[in-house]
C-alpha cells in the first residue's frame, strides 16, 4: 500500500527500444507532494527516457507508474494530471502571449452541477467562460513576473521570456505535477542562475509536485529538495544536495557532483586510512585492511607549512577563479587539487593537511571484475563474452598436464573439463589497453567512464555483449575510444562455481 503523501511511484521500471538498448534499468522512485525532484546525470544516462514515462509520451517496458496509489503507465498523457514543458519551448509564434497561454484553457471543460425543471440534480460539462480563462492567464502571469505581457507578439520576447510563458502555459493547467526537461539549456549563463532561483520561487508559490531534468549539477544542487543521480539507466543515489555532495556513495558521484580529489586507499585501523603515501583519520568506521575510494573535496585541503603537514608536495600551478584560487600540487606519484582564499606560489614546497571530517571513504567494490565462466575442453575458459588462456591445474590441487598435452590428477587419471562451470576473477590491476583492435588475443569494447584517482585513471569498458570490465590505466584514453583488453594468463583466478 502507497503512502498517501507519495504523489508518484516508480516501480521496477524498465524501458527496452526496439534496438534491444535499454535506456532506464530497474528505476524505482518515490516521490511526495509538493517536492521538487530533480533528475541529474551525463547524456543519454536515461534521465529524459524516465520522464517521458511518467509524462506518458513513452510506455515502459516493464514496471508500474502510480500516480495517488493508482497505476497509470498506460494511460495517455492527456490522460494525466501532468504538464511537461521542454528545452524548446514550441510556443505558436502566430498567437500572441495570451492565445499561448489560454490554447490548452480553451480546450478545457468542467464538470457544472444543477437542477433541471423537475428538480432533478444533473451534471453537465461546459466549457470555461472568457471571464474564468482571463482570470487563469493574468494569474499565470503574474506567477512568471510578466503581467502586463498579454498582447505582446512571440517574436518580441528574449529566450528568458519565452522560456517564462512556456511555464505559464503549463501551470495555468494546475497540473498535479509539472515535468521540466532542461528547460534552461538554451538561456545564457548569468540568465540560466537567476531562472534556477525564479523557478524555486514560483515552486514554493504554486506547492506543486516540480520533476526537473538536467545534466548541470549546480542547477541541481540549487533548486531541489531530493536530486536523483543517474548513470547507465540506472539510479546511482537518491538525497539531498547536501548528502549527495558530502556522502556520495559511489566515486561516480563524487567525480560527477563538483570537483573531487580521489584516491585508491585502505583503511589502516579504527577509522584511520591510508592514502597519498600518509595516515589520515577519518570519521567512516570500516574494516581495518578494507581496500578503499578516498574522497576529498578541493576546498576542504587545508595548506600548511612544510613541517606542520601530514603530506608535502611542490606547487604545479595556481590559477585565479575569482572567489577562489585553484591550486594544484604534486605529492609523489599523486596529484592534489586545492581550492581556496589563499594563493601560493608555482615552484614552492607545501604541506597539506585534513579535518577527519573533510575525508569521505567508500569500499572499493571495482578491484576486482568477477565473471561466470565455463571450461573447455581444450583447457580455455570462456567468461565475458570470450576465450582465454588459464592455468587449470590451479583449480585441481595435484593436477598437472603430462606429456601429451592431458589434464591429469595426482593419480594419473584424466579430468574433463568441458562444460565446467568457474567462478573467475581478473584484478584491476593485470588488464591493459591496446589500441591495436584489428589483431591480436584478448577482447574489444569501448571506454564507457574514466575516473581520475590522484597517480592513475580508472576506466570502465564495455564489451559488445554488455560485459563490464574495471580496469587502471596512468595514461589518459578517451570516452568512447575503441580498445582491446589484454589479459594475462596468471592473472586469471578461478574456483569452481559450486564452491561458491
Amino acid at each position: 500500500m502507497m503512502s498517501v503523501e507519495n504523489i508518484i511511484e516508480l516501480k521496477g521500471i524498465k524501458k527496452r527500444f526496439e534496438d534491444n538498448f535499454e535506456a532506464v534499468k530497474d528505476f524505482n522512485l518515490q516521490v511526495k507532494k509538493g517536492e521538487f525532484v530533480t533528475f541529474l546525470g551525463p547524456s543519454g544516462c536515461g534521465k529524459t527516457t524516465t520522464l517521458r514515462m511518467i509524462a506518458g509520451f513513452d510506455i515502459p517496458t516493464e514496471g508500474q507508474i502510480l500516480l495517488n496509489g493508482k497505476e497509470i503507465s498506460q494511460l495517455p498523457p492527456n490522460k494525466r494530471p501532468i504538464n511537461t514543458v521542454f528545452q524548446r519551448y514550441a510556443l505558436f509564434p502566430h498567437l500572441n502571449i495570451f492565445d499561448n497561454i489560454a490554447f490548452g484553457l480553451k480546450l478545457k471543460t468542467k464538470t457544472v452541477t444543477y437542477q433541471n425543471a423537475s428538480g432533478e440534480t444533473l451534471t453537465r460539462q461546459e466549457k470555461l467562460t472568457r471571464e474564468e480563462i482571463r482570470e487563469k492567464v493574468s494569474h499565470a502571469l503574474q506567477i512568471v513576473d510578466l503581467e502586463g505581457f498579454e498582447k505582446r507578439s512571440i517574436a518580441t520576447l528574449s529566450g528568458g521570456q519565452q522560456q517564462r510563458i512556456a511555464i505559464a502555459r503549463a501551470i495555468v493547467n494546475e497540473p498535479e505535477i509539472l515535468l521540466l526537461d532542461e528547460p534552461l539549456g538554451a538561456l545564457d549563463l548569468k540568465m540560466r542562475k537567476e531562472m534556477q532561483l525564479e523557478l524555486k520561487a514560483m515552486h514554493k508559490e504554486l506547492g506543486i509536485t516540480f520533476i526537473y531534468v538536467t545534466h548541470d549539477q549546480e542547477e541541481a544542487l540549487t533548486m531541489s529538495d531530493k536530486v536523483v543521480v543517474m548513470s547507465d539507466g540506472k539510479i546511482q543515489q537518491i538525497g539531498t544536495p547536501e548528502e549527495i555532495y558530502n556522502e556520495p556513495n559511489t566515486v561516480f558521484v563524487a567525480d560527477f557532483i563538483g570537483e573531487s580529489n580521489i584516491y585508491t586507499g585502505h583503511m589502516s585501523g579504527i577509522r584511520k586510512v591510508n592514502f597519498c603515501g600518509a595516515e589520515f583519520e577519518c570519521l567512516d568506521d570500516l574494516p581495518t585492511g578494507a581496500k578503499v575510494d578516498v574522497i576529498v573535496r578541493p576546498e576542504d585541503v587545508i595548506m600548511t607549512e612544510p613541517e606542520k603537514g601530514t603530506i608535502t608536495g611542490v606547487v604545479q600551478s595556481v590559477i585565479f577563479k575569482g572567489m577562489h584560487y585553484e591550486i594544484i600540487v604534486e605529492s609523489g606519484d599523486n596529484e592534489v587539487v586545492i581550492q581556496g582564499t589563499r594563493g601560493a606560489k608555482v615552484g614552492e614546497t607545501i604541506g597539506m593537511c585534513l579535518e577527519p571530517d573533510g575525508i569521505h571513504v567508500i569500499l572499493a567494490d571495482t578491484n576486482q571484475n568477477i565473471y561466470e565462466g565455463e571450461l573447455t575442453k581444450n583447457y580455455m575458459v570462456e567468461f565475458a563474452g570470450g576465450e582465454y588462456d588459464c592455468d587449470v591445474t590451479r583449480l585441481y590441487p595435484g593436477s598437472t598436464i603430462n606429456a601429451e598435452g592431458v589434464l591429469v590428477d595426482a593419480s594419473g587419471d584424466e579430468i574433463q573439463t568441458a562444460g565446467v562451470k568457474v567462478k573467475v576473477k581478473v584484478p584491476v590491476e593485470s588488464i591493459t589497453m591496446s589500441d591495436d583492435t584489428e589483431n591480436g588475443e584478448g577482447i574489444c569494447g569501448n571506454i564507457i567512464s574514466l575516473i581520475y584517482k590522484g597517480d592513475h585513471y580508472h576506466y570502465i569498458v564495455r564489451t559488445k555483449d554488455e560485459f563490464d570490465f574495471h580496469l587502471h590505466d596512468e595514461y589518459l584514453w578517451n570516452e568512447n575510444d575503441y580498445v582491446r583488453l589484454l589479459i594475462p594468463k596468471d592473472s586469471i583466478e578461478l574456483s569452481l562455481a559450486d564452491e561458491n
